[in-house]
């Protein structure tokens, strides 16, 4: 273990007096790198930290992917900011997994538990990387479902983490020239010549329809494919077909991968996250703001319409997702949507307040008082504060309580109330990939010329991941994919 995070270090800061001695190559030649979400970003930033030319290349009109979303915050253990010792996030890792890891055939399981160490022991690195180099405040840290400590980090104010992490990297690129980005630009194949991926064919870019080429490595971090229900969802996870989601209607690019002979795993597991809110003044949208789990973490609690709880908020998605649809009420929408009321305190609610001012000004939360609800809300509210104070166990044995406040519940004591359902919102299946961040074929071997990163990967987080591990997967795998291609253009792509 300790030979691989030395390794992992090694990787992250390849000598720069080595490759940024390299001359200009054939300016035919670039990296290219598939996606500007926060994995494609931290790729191309590595990349260009030794001189090597890259483009990146987004379908959407903006820069940003699903990481530029992302509310809730980047893991890390331990850090300055949580220094507590934390030897349990590869634990909780691994056991969110579940079975896709815990019922691997032997070479499978030792695959993706080098996966899993790989991104927690990097992951002090990966937090230090954006606070201290990058600028990126991450100072504020937070427990979600399934961590058994505090390790999620945001910034203590301003933006939420998502932005102010693609924000701070995309504006490093901005001016770097040695990056290039286009947007609108649709990769529609991934060329391949013997055994080794040489380059893509895209169409857009500001040009139509018309194909173009680009050469070169390629990375891959176009994310995954939750938005696109009608196609991937429905052919993997028919099941799934009805419910709303965090991301846009796009397909994946795993068949893009698939025909240059990438195998996929693991491409049934989608997660269904527990709290989408349910804007009441269009209860049928297909796409819906997530509810952060941080606004769990930092105290909130789920109630059914008849004001009980009925969970630990703080379990995995996965489990807390399946007890709003076992328990909750379903509503009468055209799709699949349940009456589920996140509440929150004074407290909880000001730990984030800028995500509450967002929720408030878009009016997917309200500011209420106690004088105002029902009183079996006011009864499980005051029953809920009596465990944050200590006076009684919390009978579905929750343990943290974030920035909860409120002890005596009185009539003019203020919430802040929204409504939720489960939406789907991440995929676990995708490409998959080793620890090198390469792309592996049938037999297992890597492809020459090619990675991935992020959401378009599979193998990692089995059939939940923990919140928080999505940013932290982009940065690690990002910046091993970034040296990695790096040193294959130095080797092979220099002088061409």
């Amino acid at each position: 273990m300790a030979r691989k995070l030395m390794s992992i270090r090694k990787l992250f800061k390849m000598s720069s007096a080595c490759l940024n001695q390299i001359p200009l190559s054939n300016p035919q030649a670039h990296v290219i790198v598939v996606g500007t979400g926060l994995a494609g970003l931290s790729a191309a930033t590595q990349l260009t930290t030794h001189n090597i030319p890259v483009i990146l290349l987004d379908r959407a009109d903006r820069p940003g992917g699903n990481s530029i979303k992302a509310s809730s915050g980047i893991n890390g253990a331990p850090t300055r900011f949580q220094p507590v010792p934390d030897d349990e996030f590869y634990n909780d890792t691994v056991r969110s997994a579940g079975k896709p890891l815990s019922t691997a055939a032997a070479e499978d399981r030792e695959r993706r538990e080098r996966l899993s160490s790989t991104v927690t022991n990097a992951s002090k690195d990966a937090v230090y990387w954006l606070s201290d180099e990058m600028g990126v405040d991450l100072s504020k840290v937070a427990q979600l479902g399934g961590h058994s400590k505090p390790r999620t980090h945001r910034g203590a104010g301003g933006k939420p983490p998502g932005a102010s992490i693609v924000g701070a990297l995309l504006e490093g690129l901005k001016s770097n020239p040695f990056a290039e980005i286009r947007t609108r630009s649709r990769v529609t194949k991934v060329l391949k010549e013997a055994r080794e991926v040489v380059g893509v064919e895209y169409v857009g870019g500001g040009d139509g329809e018309e194909a173009r080429t680009l050469r070169g490595p390629v990375v891959f971090a176009s994310g995954g494919f939750a938005g696109d229900v009608r196609g991937m969802v429905s052919k993997y996870r028919s099941d799934l077909a009805g419910l709303p989601s965090t991301n846009e209607a796009r397909e994946g690019s795993q068949p893009l991968l698939a025909d240059v002979g990438a195998r996929l795993t693991d491409m049934e597991e989608i997660q269904v996250h527990p709290t989408g809110f349910l804007d009441e003044k269009e209860q049928s949208a297909t796409v819906k703001f997530l509810a952060a789990e941080a606004l769990r973490g930092e105290g909130g609690i789920l109630l059914l319409n008849n004001g009980a709880r009925f969970v630990n908020e703080l379990q995995t998605r996965e489990h807390v997702t399946d007890a709003v649809t076992k328990s909750a009420s379903t509503l009468e929408t055209d799709l699949r949507q349940w009456d589920v009321t996140l509440l929150l305190d004074e407290g909880a609610a000001s730990a984030l307040d800028s995500h509450m001012q967002f929720y408030l000004w878009k009016g997917l939360m309200r500011k209420t008082t106690m004088a105002e609800l029902a009183q079996a809300v006011v009864n499980t509210v005051q029953e809920y504060a009596d465990v944050v104070s200590g006076k009684k166990a919390d009978p579905y044995g929750r343990e943290f309580f974030g920035n909860w406040t409120l002890s005596d519940v009185k009539p003019e004591s203020v919430a802040y109330v929204g409504k939720v359902t489960p939406v789907l919102h991440f995929t676990m299946g995708g490409v998959l990939f080793n620890d090198d961040s390469q792309v592996l074929d049938a037999e297992y071997e890597p492809i020459r010329g090619l990675w991935a990163a992020g959401e378009v990967t599979g193998g990692l987080h089995g059939q939940n991941r923990l919140g928080g591990s999505s940013l932290l997967e982009c940065a690690v795998f990002g910046r091993i994919a970034g040296n990695g291609a790096a040193a294959f253009y130095q080797q092979h792509y220099v002088g061409v």
